[in-house]
C-alpha cells in the first residue's frame, strides 16, 4: 500500500508515516479537522488504504500523543533531580507550544504509547531514586504536571503574540479601569503589565521556582 509521487513512483505507506502526517495535520488544523478522510487526502491516498494502520481515530490520537511525549526531554534516572525536573518542564512547556491541541490529551490515553510509558517512568525513577518516598514521589509528579499543563493552557489562551502585542492588547482594557472601579486590576497593569519588557512567559520560571523549592525529598 501506498501513494503515488509526481514521477509516478510509490511511496510506500508505514505507520510512522502516517502517524506523523497526522501529527502535522493536527498541528495545521486542530483535532476537529483530523479524520481518516483529511488525512487520506494529506497522504494521497484513500480512506481504506489507512485502517491497516490506524483502524480509528483514537489509534490515532494514541499514537500522535505518543510522538509529542517522544519530544519531550526524558529525565536521566540518576541525575540530580531538580536539574533533570527543571530540564523536563521547560521541555514539555515548549513542546506543548508546538502542539498546542495535545495539553488536554497527554493524559487522556487509555493505550499509551512506548514513549509515553519511557517519560513517565524515567520522570518517577528519578524523584525514586533521589529518595522521595513513594507518597512524596506521587505528589511531586501531581503537582508539576498539574503546574506544566495548566501554564500551557493558560498561555496558548491568551490573547498575545509576543512582548511587543502585550500593549496593543492591554490598552483597551485598561481604559475600563479608568473609573475607579477596579483599583487593583489597575495597580498590576500599570505597575507590572505594562511595563517595557513585560513578557507573561517569564512566569513560568518563578512558578517553577517556587514549586521545586517546596518539593523535597522525604
Amino acid at each position: 500500500m501506498g501513494t503515488t509521487n509526481d514521477d509516478g513512483t510509490r511511496t510506500t505507506l508505514t505507520r510512522e508515516r502516517v502517524l506523523r502526517a497526522a501529527l502535522a495535520l493536527a498541528d495545521r488544523d486542530g483535532l476537529a479537522g483530523l479524520t481518516i478522510r483529511t488525512l487520506a487526502q494529506e497522504l494521497d491516498s484513500k480512506p481504506m488504504s489507512l485502517y491497516y494502520y490506524v483502524a480509528t481515530k483514537d489509534q490515532i490520537l494514541d499514537g500522535i500523543v505518543d510522538l509529542v511525549f517522544a519530544e519531550v526531554h526524558l529525565p536521566v534516572v540518576g541525575n540530580p533531580w531538580r536539574q533533570e525536573m527543571e530540564h523536563r518542564a521547560r521541555s514539555m512547556r515548549a513542546v506543548l507550544a508546538r502542539h498546542r491541541w495535545a495539553v488536554g490529551l497527554l493524559e487522556s490515553r487509555a493505550a499509551p504509547g512506548p514513549a509515553t510509558l519511557r517519560h513517565h517512568d524515567a520522570t518517577l525513577g528519578t524523584l525514586r531514586r533521589a529518595g522521595f518516598s513513594l507518597r512524596a514521589t506521587a505528589h511531586a509528579y501531581a503537582l508539576l504536571d498539574s503546574y506544566i499543563y495548566g501554564f500551557a493552557l493558560q498561555e496558548a489562551a491568551l490573547p498575545l503574540a509576543g512582548v511587543d502585542s502585550v500593549a496593543e492588547v492591554a490598552a483597551p482594557i485598561m481604559e475600563l479601569f479608568a473609573d475607579g472601579q477596579y483599583p487593583w486590576m489597575a495597580e498590576i497593569a500599570e505597575g507590572v503589565v505594562m511595563q517595557p519588557g513585560y513578557d507573561f512567559a517569564e512566569e513560568f520560571e518563578h512558578g517553577l521556582e517556587l514549586i521545586l523549592d517546596a518539593i523535597t525529598p522525604h
